[in-house]
């Protein structure tokens, strides 16, 4: 305590309680430890130490989302799993233990996949093994790059732990898909696993759940399996380059094929088409000679009936009418008649001196 404090109450402080003076009022200081200050005191360190141990013992923890908690009682495995947020557990005695349910992944790559640091505390888990070396029907080595998607069933994620422990994943997961992978692979010739890609990924999906299903308790749930690569050996890669190279000619060869068979058709189309085209002109011009011919027949026809004796002797004196005007005009005209016809049909103009006319039957 500063000088100026005790001062001050040893000034205040009755000489009555040291037996030089008479009366006077019982003055203590609250912060010596007397009567009402000795109850204070240990009241605050008590608190204080309270504070103490349960900072340094921590008795509670936080469960995240994406966790369940198993609490632990001397030992044992609490069955019910603890749901996300706040918990409190008795130090010593119990503790908790988070274990995380969120999709989880196992990948067999020989490619590094790196993830930010700052985000692992987030992820589910993501463990990274070499690509899987199996042998095809034939005994040939084939490296397959492989992603396996799973998580840990939340109810049953006390009895899991307890029973398979942290290294579950490895003891469920990892033993079994490398031995499906090497009983499916193992069914093909190397050759054929880039063909039969999609059912060798679909078999060794299926075939995993069917074993994951059947651990007892169902521990865990398979999500997806993934078939990223196949490595083949360097010749078997080299064969099939050919084939494909071989089979890319073929089909280069089937379509020059196919457009040269179209071009024939084409162009037998067309010249079928210009044929046609000559029939029908060829036919429209047979039909109209036909037709003009019938028709011309037709017409003498009806003219050959229309003619008789006194028709006829009525044009010739028509006729004969026109040329007497003409020889009005020109008297030098020579007229030729058709030998014993009526009707003159050549005229002459001549420029002699002598007029003849010749009239059949005159």
């Amino acid at each position: 305590m500063p000088a100026d404090m005790n001062d001050y109450f040893k000034k205040r402080k009755p000489s009555s309680n040291s037996g030089n003076n008479g009366g006077g009022t019982n003055f203590q200081n609250p912060l010596s430890g007397g009567n009402g200050g000795g109850k204070i005191i240990p009241s605050l360190v008590i608190i204080a130490i309270i504070a103490v141990a349960f900072m340094m013992f921590k008795p509670f923890t936080i469960i995240n989302s994406g966790e369940v908690g198993i609490k632990v009682k001397t030992g044992k495995f609490d069955s019910t799993p603890l749901q996300p947020g706040l918990h409190f557990f008795i130090p010593v005695l119990e503790k908790i233990i988070p274990v995380n349910v969120r999709v989880r992944m196992i990948t067999y790559s020989d490619f590094n996949h790196n993830i930010n640091s700052s985000y692992a505390q987030y992820e589910g888990g993501l463990k990274r093994n070499p690509a899987i070396t199996v042998m095809d029907s034939r005994g040939l080595d084939v490296k397959i790059d492989l992603a396996v998607q799973y998580h840990l069933r939340p109810e049953s994620a006390p009895q899991t732990i307890a029973n398979w422990g942290s290294a579950w994943e490895n003891k469920i997961i990892n033993t079994k898909v490398r031995e499906i992978v090497r009983d499916v692979i193992g069914s093909y010739a190397a050759e054929q696993l880039p063909q039969k890609r999609q059912e060798i990924a679909k078999s060794i999906q299926d075939k995993l759940r069917k074993r994951v299903d059947a651990v007892p308790g169902h521990p865990v749930v398979l999500d997806s399996v993934e078939l990223r690569n196949i490595e083949l050996p360097t010749k078997i890669k080299a064969k099939i380059e050919e084939l494909q190279a071989e089979k890319q000619n073929v089909m280069i060869a089937e379509q020059k094929k196919e457009r040269a068979k179209r071009e024939a058709e084409r162009k037998a189309e067309i010249a079928k088409g210009d044929a046609q085209k000559k029939r029908i002109e060829a036919q429209g011009v047979a039909d109209k000679i036909k037709i003009e011919s019938g028709a011309q027949a037709k017409a003498n026809e009806l003219i050959a009936k229309s003619l008789d004796a006194n028709l006829l002797k009525l044009k010739q004196i028509q006729v004969q009418g026109k040329f007497n005007d003409a020889l009005k005009v020109n008297s030098d005209a020579k007229i030729f008649l058709t030998p014993g016809g009526a009707v003159p049909n050549i005229w002459i103009d001549a420029k002699d001196k002598q007029k003849a006319t010749t009239v059949n039957g005159n």
